[in-house]
């Protein structure tokens, strides 16, 4: 090779070695990071590092309504949130918008199709559902227990949990960066005022990236470092350590999964496994990798009561595999909780909500949180072990038909059988 260079002429020279630095160049530039990060730290156990502005997406009037595909597998096929729709004709779009996404600055015309109530969709996709509630009433909201979430940035004063937040840090971090879709939506389902599974729990937060966005990742795959997650197990460990025995973080709530291909898997798997030997619950959705069972999001429609165990369905991302080789879920080795048509907290405002129809596993994994929190109020000393023992043995199987075939969709989990069987254990 340096012989053939030598050969060339001066010219020749020239060029290769301009396209050598050129390559140099576009290899440093697709691969320099697109943002800053760092961290905000809080001196202690207690308080908030950074107070993150609101995002505003700013979308305007909408000219023409999204139309849903049934057939499509894409997501976000009608998604409203934040437009103005105001001089729309919708009328006749009732399955449309029944596919809606929407928000609390989504602007409605006033004339709407007979049966799309927006409020009161979001009224209902508030509640927790599987009679949560019920729980609540009698007190079981996860008062003086503590649990983590790792995810995106919070907005740390939205009126679902601003009073439950006792911790918020960023580790690896965009610097500055605005609240995002996810941190809100959910810290809202664990601990979340009217729309939380542990409404009175309290909430430690970190915000954390794990990877760094560059223009490479944005032409294609993120290229994911687990090792920030990784960090960010181990402060919640270091942090765990200085509260009483009677506030300890009982669970952490990571919306993440990883394989053993990806860069920072021996520094995620390792954390994973000391927060376990410390007696936290870590729920992840790679939660089979660490305990043997699985778990997967369901499905409702907008107005289907979400109480009633028969108004669950496969969720949408899932369902077409359910119904094509429905052996794969074994009802002995995966359990059931609400995924889809969920309102949640959203990012545009501190008392702005969002309604999703679709909902991803993200969901599932901080309602699974929320529920051993619970598990945690009624009996201090339950174990992840004996939590999940109970979800196994109290889940419910509900029959749902399909173009004239019977189908077994569980265990759909029962949450007051659970709560009442932790709660005789010893």
């Amino acid at each position: 090779m340096l012989e053939s260079i030598k050969k060339l002429s001066f010219k020749k020279k020239i060029l290769f070695l301009i396209i050598i630095i050129i390559g140099v160049f576009l290899i440093f530039a697709f691969n320099f990071p697109l943002t800053q990060y760092t961290d905000y730290k809080v001196n202690g156990n207690s308080g908030i590092a950074r107070l993150p502005e609101a995002s505003g997406y700013g979308r305007g009037k909408l000219k023409k309504l999204p139309k849903y595909d049934e057939n499509s597998k894409k997501g976000w096929q009608v998604d409203l949130r934040s437009y103005d729709l105001s001089e729309l004709n919708v009328k006749d779009n009732l399955k449309d918008l029944m596919h809606a996404d929407f928000d609390s600055k989504t602007k409605w015309p006033s004339d709407m199709p007979k049966g799309f109530d927006a409020q009161g969709i979001m009224e209902m996709g508030k509640n927790p559902g599987l009679n949560i509630r019920k729980l609540h009433e009698k007190g079981i909201t996860g008062k003086g227990v503590s649990m983590a979430i790792i995810d995106q940035t919070l907005l740390t004063d939205h009126k679902e949990y601003k009073d439950r937040l006792k911790f918020y840090e960023e580790i690896h971090n965009p610097k500055e960066n605005n609240a995002q879709m996810h941190g809100p939506a959910v810290a809202s389902i664990a601990v979340g005022k009217n729309v939380g599974v542990a409404p009175e729990a309290d909430l430690y937060y970190i915000a954390e990236t794990h990877g760094k966005f560059t223009l490479s990742s944005m032409l294609g795959e993120f290229p994911f470092d687990f090792k920030y997650l990784a960090k960010s197990i181990d402060r919640i460990i270091e942090i765990n350590k200085t509260l009483p025995k009677e506030r300890k973080i009982r669970v952490i709530s990571m919306s993440i999964g990883w394989s053993e291909n990806q860069k920072g898997y021996k520094e995620i798997d390792e954390a994973v496994k000391r927060a376990k030997n410390e007696g936290i619950l870590v729920v992840s959705t790679s939660f089979d990798k660490y305990y043997g069972l699985d778990f997967w999001g369901l499905g409702r429609e907008n107005t289907k009561n979400p109480d009633d165990f028969k108004s669950y369905e496969p969720g949408i991302f899932w369902k077409s595999m359910f119904f094509k080789d429905n052996k794969k879920f074994d009802i002995e080795k995966n359990f059931m909780v609400p995924m889809d048509s969920r309102c949640t907290a959203s990012p545009t405002g501190k008392s702005d909500y969002v309604f999703y129809k679709q909902g991803g596993l993200s969901w599932t994994v901080p309602y699974v949180a929320g529920l051993y929190t619970l598990c945690c109020q009624v009996n201090p000393n339950i174990t992840p072990e004996k939590f999940l023992k109970a979800v196994m043995d109290t889940g419910d199987i509900v029959q749902i038909g399909k173009q004239g075939k019977e189908y077994k969709l569980g265990k759909i989990i029962n949450p007051e059988k659970i709560v009442e069987k932790v709660s005789l254990q010893k």
